[in-house]
């Protein structure tokens, strides 16, 4: 039997940006018919792969790209997602792409309408022909039932509409398409149910057998193995294995995700035995309502001195637990700090009762990028504990004096470049703008601090020097520390132990020693309980 045409191939893709690669020689190929896998950590290059097939603005404006698409047998180089559409190409995004006050049909054929004639239109032009939505509303229904999901109206409304279905009228409006040969899936099942999952994966089945090639894009391993062909791994941006599904395993795959290298980065002393002492943080059965991030009802504790990693995959509640605690998201449940309750949903209790936060969106809650330096490192300190203010008479006023040293002390702690107090925070680079969030959630003298991504979108070097500064201030001064990031490998360096969260959960707690395929099946939901058996046990 021959074998399936190649519908698309990607041949040595290469991006950087702004110096710093992203996707090194990235080879992939997707054959008619063919269900492919690809899996790889957050930030491992996946979405950046996708931008450049679906030509989106962002790579363009940021210098392009080296290597050759071929699709359908020609060369491929899209300078607009349009053009991808057009060729055949379709994509099932994380992000719904639906209109709420629409019906399902006019979504599902959105810029692609069907117009009958009208007397005006006949008399004068075709622009005034009116919608037919008795035939469009036919293709909708078809294109539906193709998914076999039952429970979608084709004529109502998608606004209220509950998560799920809205994900299978997303699918439903791609393959309505005539020309599409390429459907690309990112992370299709995350917002359904298992039944409505089970449903969506014979659903793609379905589609391989009429000849589209299926990219399906997933972090839940047991799926891609399921219903994959083949699956590609990357990792830092290169490809490190293609498997046949039926060749490979969950546990295999996960170490081939999370094996991550830690090339340009020096070596710390890594994370010293931890002993048992008091915990200082208690949370009990916390839920944080975070859009994207939703927490779902966990418990753990953190010791005194020790510095604890909240990591996992992308939209599974690591990064709500932070926001919940600090009162920037709406949360519920049990936080309390040295024996005193925390109360939820109010910054200011947290930050009162000695905890200081690093947000994750450093540009709209981190930094005040039109204010100076100094302003920035203090402004917190002043409003939350009246720091860096003095009396004149009967007024109170900034301590000018006080702000300056404090600012060219900090300034010279933390490495920050700079011309002075008074630069613009602005005109810094992302590295030392992640440096002056640090210093100024240290400038409340917090007892514990949360920070969450703390070397996002900065190069290897700075990275290096924030770890540098968290390891310094826990080891050197004693701050109890919860670390919440994307980055596995760097949470291995500097903890001491490391939750793993999954669908809102705590899918394990594990020392950094753990072996790669541990924090793989943990990252993947495939573990439940902690080695030790204990969420509050150390190591």
């Amino acid at each position: 039997m021959p074998s399936a045409a190649t519908v698309l191939e990607m041949k040595g893709i290469t991006k950087e940006f702004y110096g710093n690669p992203v996707l090194k020689r990235v080879n992939l190929d997707v054959k008619q018919g063919e269900i492919h896998g690809l899996v790889g950590e957050n930030g491992a290059g996946k979405t950046t792969l996708m931008n450049i097939l679906f030509g989106m603005p962002v790579i363009h404006e940021t210098g392009g790209f080296s290597g050759q698409i071929v699709f359908d047998g020609k060369e491929f180089l899209p300078r607009e997602p349009r053009q991808a559409m057009t060729a055949g190409i379709g994509m099932v995004h994380q992000e719904f792409m639906l209109i709420p006050g629409f019906s399902v049909t006019e979504n599902i054929k959105l810029n692609r309408e069907i117009t009958k004639q009208n007397l005006l239109s006949k008399l004068f032009s075709r622009k005034l022909e009116t919608l037919d939505m008795t035939t469009m509303a036919a293709h909708s229904r078809k294109a539906i039932d193709a998914l076999d999901f039952e429970g979608i109206d084709e004529w109502a409304s998608v606004a209220g509409m509950p998560v799920g279905h809205k994900q299978f009228v997303e699918i439903a409006r791609e393959i309505d398409k005539e020309n599409v040969r390429l459907l690309v899936f990112d992370e299709p099942t995350a917002v359904l149910t298992e039944s409505e999952a089970a449903i969506l994966l014979d659903a793609l089945k379905r589609l391989a057998l009429r000849g589209i090639g299926i990219l399906f894009i997933s972090h839940r391993l047991d799926e891609v193995l399921a219903i994959c062909d083949r699956v590609t791994v990357l990792r830092d941006g290169e490809v490190v294995a293609e498997r046949k599904a039926g060749e490979t395993t969950v546990i295999e795959l996960a170490e081939l995700m999370v094996g991550r290298k830690m090339d340009g980065l020096r070596s710390l002393d890594g994370p010293k035995l931890l002993e048992a002492g008091e915990d200082v943080l208690v949370v009990e059965n916390l839920i944080v309502n975070m859009p994207g991030e939703r927490v779902k009802g966990v418990s753990f504790t953190v010791k005194r001195g020790e510095i604890l990693g909240i990591g996992g995959l992308a939209g599974h509640g690591k990064l709500g637990i932070a926001n919940g605690i600090m009162g920037l998201q709406p949360a519920s449940g049990s936080v309390r700090f040295m024996g005193r309750e925390i109360r939820l949903n109010d910054p200011v209790s947290a930050l009162r009762a000695g905890l200081a936060f690093v947000s994750e969106d450093r540009r709209n809650i981190g930094v005040l990028l039109d204010e100076t330096l100094e302003d920035n490192l203090v402004l917190t300190a002043v409003q939350v504990h009246g720091r860096f203010l003095r009396k004149a008479g009967p007024f109170t006023m900034r301590d000018a004096g006080s702000i300056w040293r404090h600012a060219l002390e900090t300034i010279k702690e933390f490495d920050i470049r700079t011309t002075g107090p008074k630069q613009v925070v602005r005109r810094l680079s992302g590295g030392n703008q992640q440096k002056v969030c640090i210093a100024r959630a240290i400038s409340l003298d917090p007892k514990l601090l949360l920070v969450s991504e703390p070397t996002r979108g900065i190069d290897v070097g700075a990275k290096q020097k924030v770890l540098e500064i968290l390891y310094r201030l826990n080891r050197e001064k004693g701050l109890t520390i919860i670390m919440t990031s994307s980055e596995l490998g760097e949470l291995r360096r500097i903890c001491h132990r490391i939750i793993i969260m999954y669908d809102g959960k705590i899918a394990g707690i594990l020392p950094p020693d753990a072996s790669d395929a541990e924090f793989g099946l943990a990252m993947s939901g495939e573990r439940s309980t902690e080695r030790s058996g204990k969420h509050e046990a150390t190591h």
